[in-house]
């Protein structure tokens, strides 16, 4: 399925220039046009004992028992991100009727792919062990990553060794959803991403198209087509055919208009109009 972009090339360009001007990075700029008063935040909660091992949580003004709750994992290559960032993702969930929880995790070169991982799977058990707390449904709990967190987010749903660490399994997941992320990069050309996953020792089971099977949790994965990081094709399209193979109930979009990085960006309230991300996301978690 592919959408046309809505917001006019000029307008979109003068968005992102907007962004490069404000001197911080494009999401944590992103974080100063996040609309006022559509969210309640909880921050810096912690999940396990390193000062990366953080979590914030953002709920509905009007929270219901059973609501959905999604937990994000941002991109960096595995080397750098941190959760302040994505204050526009937890609003843009929120202000939804959902639980948004964005998690940071520990980087390489301090650790490699397997410890993030970890982390990340510790992550979702607080939110499995946490979920009615904050207001949320165990039942409906599901997984979002974009870039490097896609990545992350696809491992916990697909390889079940990661949440078995917890006594959790893929299955109790409500779904997941991959924003622009690499499931199939082998061999590794990008000198971060070697550092990370010990390249050329990285073994194939490090990659998530090696484990669909049939008890994947749906799934719903967004790509842009001009994407130059990482290739549509290569890694939603075939990660897509390979679900559907196994009898996943799998969408896929992929989205006319936004690149690497402004697929994510149109979760933002100011860049909506560059492709419906935010509505895709949303309509996918509440259903």
């Amino acid at each position: 399925m592919t959408f046309k972009q809505t917001l006019p090339k000029r307008r979109h360009l003068i968005a992102l220039g907007t962004l490069a001007l404000a001197g911080c990075s494009a999401t944590g700029a992103l974080n100063v046009l996040v609309p006022r008063g559509t969210y309640r935040a909880e921050g810096g909660i912690a999940y396990g004992n390193d000062p990366r091992q953080r979590l914030d949580v953002y709920t509905p003004l009007e929270p219901r028992p059973d609501a959905p709750v999604a937990v994000f994992f941002y991109g960096g290559a595995w080397t750098r991100g941190d959760r302040a960032s994505y204050r526009f993702v937890g609003e843009a969930l929120a202000s939804a009727g959902i639980v948004a929880v964005v998690a940071d995790y520990r980087l390489s070169p301090e650790v490699r792919w397997s410890a993030i991982l970890e982390d990340c799977s510790d992550a979702v058990n607080w939110v499995f062990r946490n979920a009615q707390r904050l207001g949320a449904s165990p039942e409906r709990i599901h997984l979002i990553g974009h870039s490097a967190g896609g990545y992350n987010a696809a491992m916990l749903a697909l390889d079940p060794r990661w949440l078995a660490r917890h006594g959790l399994q893929p299955r109790q997941l409500a779904g997941w959803i991959g924003i622009a992320g690499p499931y199939n990069f082998l061999p590794i050309v990008d000198p971060d991403s070697q550092r990370a996953f010990d390249w050329p020792a990285t073994p194939d089971n490090s990659q998530p198209i090696a484990h669909v099977t049939a008890q994947a949790p749906r799934t719903l994965l967004l790509a842009a087509r001009e994407d130059t990081v990482v290739n549509a094709q290569r890694n939603s399209v075939e990660l897509a055919q390979r679900l559907r193979g196994a009898g996943v109930d799998v969408t896929l979009e992929v989205l006319d208009g936004v690149n690497h990085v402004t697929i994510i960006g149109a979760m933002a309230s100011p860049l909506r109009g560059l492709a419906p991300v935010r509505d895709s996301v949303t309509r996918f978690i509440l259903a």
